[in-house]
């Protein structure tokens, strides 16, 4: 998969303070397999998360949660996201979500909630979807 003859880059994360990484894993192994330059870290604070998603030129954000901070970390990581103007990376939340959290994240701008059991197929679509429609309105609007 590529964007612009360069790999499509995604950065997966979770809070250090989390141990559970078996899901998270799993899914940088499909998204490699799919042929995605996966770059996988452990943050303390939204900002590192954003600085990372900056550093490595990310066409996309997983951020992973099995303990709760998702009320509290992504609206914080999508205010520093458009104050650096990088609304066009996908921001992509799986784990352990309340049903009844979701709407809220969605409406914030996170883009899907990919619980327990959700298809790793999806994921990489959307993704590869969301990168052929950013390169389209790059070159629609050069």
């Amino acid at each position: 998969m590529s964007r612009e003859g360069k790999n499509i880059r995604v950065l997966l994360t979770k809070s250090h303070l989390d141990a559970h990484d078996r899901g998270i894993r799993y899914v940088a192994g499909k998204l490699m397999e799919a042929g995605f330059e996966v770059i996988f870290t452990r943050y303390g604070l939204p900002e590192e998360v954003v600085n990372t998603a900056l550093e490595e030129d990310v066409d996309a954000i997983g951020i992973s949660f099995s303990t709760a901070g998702h009320q509290v970390t992504i609206p914080e990581l999508l205010r520093l996201l458009r104050e650096r103007n990088m609304e066009n990376v996908l921001v992509l939340v799986g784990g352990i979500i309340p049903h009844d959290e979701v709407p809220e994240l969605l409406s914030m701008g996170v883009r899907a909630v990919f619980g327990p059991g959700a298809s790793t197929d999806d994921v990489v679509q959307l993704i590869s979807e969301h990168v052929a429609s950013t390169v389209w309105q790059r070159k629609s609007t050069a």
